[in-house]
């Protein structure tokens, strides 16, 4: 589940999306496709790059039978007769890698992720029913969630999570700072953290784009949770030390490319609202804390308003969670002890 900072005056220099089977040019040689999810969150942005006479492919789309039918569109269109040079992949999530084995299949090309990437979603790929073994399910009871919620996130909520075709036994691993070069020009790898573990990101400096991936996307928050195999993980740290080193890398004029929603310019005005969306939120569960204590679970309403199905108790769970565990680091709240051993915290 994202989240979403206040509306801010960006411009959308593509204000139409594309349509099933089309491709938009949005900067020399980038073009632009829509993949649909089946989700509140409805689809995926994909970008196909000319590469000497080919084209490069950055992401995937989910493995189900709409998003391999808007893949079956584009090849008959906008990618009929081109030859497919490379197919790469920004991060581990179903809605980015689950059509990798199929695209690889198709293409006879080798996967080209960053290392932490590619591995996190192999263990998914392999072993898809670890998501419902019982240490997980100590992770969401001791963290407040009653038993029958805890049940529906481990199956229903992850379900998303087994829509991969599956990954090749190989892959290329791409590393920050390096340079591809695609179709002459040189695009430096960046990553990030927080949403996933290794996230790239390419910027094409001489041109000033920057596919920004779901590091920095235009009207949410991407979602940053703790998983059941990193307890007492830190990601929303991490994904902030990200979001500034992206502010301080790239210039305010950056045209950005997105995974989800409408290419924009005004980087990091966007930026620095995600950073205050954050503290906003830190704020809120710090005085609900000042004045008792409290679990994740029961903190969850103080940041998410709306009614939660469960695909979104298991994100909303994990990003409120992620606030909890970054606020203890930093001191601003403390555990304290419970009889019925649920972990509960209160402000410092």
């Amino acid at each position: 589940m994202s989240s979403r900072p206040p509306d801010l005056d960006l411009v959308h220099p593509f204000q139409t999306p594309p349509g099933p089977g089309e491709a938009i040019e949005v900067a020399p040689g980038i073009r632009w496709a829509r993949l649909p999810l089946p989700f509140r969150l409805d689809h995926v942005n994909v970008y196909l790059i000319d590469d000497d006479g080919g084209v490069a492919i950055l992401d995937t789309g989910i493995d189900d039978r709409a998003c391999r039918g808007a893949w079956a569109k584009l090849f008959a269109g906008p990618l009929a007769g081109q030859r497919i040079t490379r197919l790469i992949v920004t991060h581990c999530h179903p809605d980015h890698v689950g059509l990798a084995q199929w695209l690889v299949d198709r293409t006879g090309l080798t996967l080209e992720m960053s290392e932490t990437e590619y591995l996190t979603a192999l263990v998914i790929h392999l072993d898809p029913e670890a998501l419902e073994a019982e240490p997980y399910r100590d992770f969401y009871e001791s963290n407040g969630l009653d038993e029958e919620t805890t049940q529906s996130v481990m199956t229903r909520g992850h379900r998303y999570l087994k829509m991969l075709s599956g990954l090749p036994k190989t892959f290329r691993r791409v590393i920050a700072s390096e340079r591809l070069r695609i179709g002459g020009r040189d695009f430096t790898v960046m990553t990030g953290g927080g949403h996933s573990p290794e996230q790239i990101m390419l910027h094409l400096a001489d041109e000033n784009v920057f596919l920004s991936a779901d590091q920095v996307l235009p009207r949410i928050s991407p979602n940053v949770a703790v998983l059941p195999r990193d307890p007492e993980g830190d990601p929303l740290g991490i994904f902030l030390r990200s979001l500034r080193e992206v502010r301080k890398r790239l210039p305010e004029d950056s045209l950005v490319l997105p995974g989800h929603d409408l290419p924009f310019t005004g980087l990091h005005k966007r930026v620095d609202a995600m950073l205050d969306h954050h503290e906003d939120r830190c704020a809120i569960l710090v005085e609900a804390c000042r004045r008792e204590p409290h679990c994740a679970a029961e903190l969850i309403p103080k940041i998410f308003h709306r009614a939660l199905d469960a695909h979104q108790t298991g994100f909303a769970f994990g990003e409120t969670l992620a606030h909890v565990n970054y606020l203890a680091r930093r001191g601003r709240l403390h555990r304290v002890e419970t009889k019925d051993g649920i972990r509960r915290f209160a402000a410092t």
